[in-house]
């Protein structure tokens, strides 16, 4: 028997859609680096939400596009910076592998790079990954050409609920070859605070959209239904739309906030925006739920690939840490409630 595919499960036209995103944006002739105002900021997070709303698994490798991007250029050299930017134009597309692979260590030594990568989102897709590997020198960033060196693709790993369409798989290296030119930045760079925490904000931003992706399938569904107009339907409509735009405030609040304060204020911000969002889009997805009710868990349902590829995507690492960094910050009177 043949199984129906979700549209989350279904992969092929994920390479142009990512594509399709970075020119949309504005983002292949001028790439997103780190922004220098508030207005910056919102104009780089704005078509990741938006990209979160029409579709998760391209927002999640959007969003590693940027970071990757913004790595490169705060930390590389000038001809590097140069190198990428031309790249970009003539449709490179990047992320960035940092989580590593138990048991088999990403090691750079003597010039040959041997080992895993965890959680590697699109593998296969892109066409150059910005990945941490130990090496003599420390942690040591290293900017890998993809198709001029594939690595091994594990795709049996990544069976999850949603998400699919993220291509997140294990890779692995043999002994490749690696130039000094591959090197961006010094030991250590990768994990350099506020950036390293502060991009947290640039996933957030994702999950927003996936909030308001939900009101949007709950709304075409109940509309399309003749049920819009039930009183217990239009509360939940009611709902989904106060914490979507709820979710869409804390990102631009925080946004705005960024560039005033000290790094403890502004990822004490960061943190806080990504737990309110991240238990906005657990309420949400239970309203849509209740709203549309078993059709909507129907593969062939829209709403089904939204529920699926929010509940994995909200699994981010480390929520605890956040959370331990709120409560220090509201002790430390870091945070307080302002209007």
């Amino acid at each position: 028997m043949r199984l129906m595919v979700s549209a989350s499960q279904a992969s092929g036209s994920t390479p142009l859609s990512l594509r399709h995103g970075i020119v949309a944006a504005g983002w292949a002739t001028d790439p997103a680096g780190d922004p220098t105002t508030p207005k910056a900021y919102l104009d780089l997070l704005r078509p990741l939400y938006a990209a979160g709303r029409r579709d998760l698994p391209i927002g999640r490798l959007l969003e590693g596009h940027v970071d990757a991007v913004q790595i490169v250029f705060r930390y590389g050299t000038s001809s590097q910076v140069a190198a990428l930017r031309a790249r970009i134009a003539a449709g490179a597309t990047l992320g960035v592998w940092n989580a590593g692979l138990p048991g088999e260590p990403l090691v750079l030594t003597g010039g040959r790079l041997t080992g895993g990568k965890g959680y590697a989102s699109g593998a296969g897709i892109l066409t150059h990954a910005l990945v941490t590997a130990n090496s003599e020198r420390g942690p040591q960033l290293l900017l890998l050409d993809l198709e001029a060196d594939p690595p091994a693709i594990d795709r049996e790993w990544w069976q999850t609920i949603g998400m699919q369409r993220s291509e997140t798989h294990l890779v692995r290296w043999s002994g490749s070859v690696i130039g000094e030119d591959s090197r961006i930045g010094e030991s250590g760079s990768y994990a350099r605070e506020p950036f390293f925490s502060g991009g947290a904000l640039r996933f957030a931003a994702v999950h927003a959209g996936g909030i308001a992706g939900l009101l949007d399938a709950v709304r075409d569904h109940l509309t399309t239904h003749e049920r819009a107009s039930d009183p217990f339907q239009a509360s939940r409509l009611a709902d989904l739309f106060l914490l979507a735009q709820g979710a869409a405030a804390s990102i631009r609040d925080t946004a705005g906030a960024w560039f005033s304060g000290t790094d403890a204020e502004r990822l004490a911000r960061v943190s806080a925006a990504r737990l309110s969002i991240a238990g906005s889009a657990e309420r949400a997805l239970t309203i849509a739920q209740e709203a549309v009710g078993l059709p909507g868990l129907f593969l062939s349902h829209p709403l089904a690939a939204k529920i699926a590829d929010l509940m994995v995507y909200l699994r981010q690492p480390a929520p605890d840490a956040h959370r331990f960094r709120v409560g220090q910050a509201v002790a430390e009177h870091i945070l307080d409630p302002i209007l």
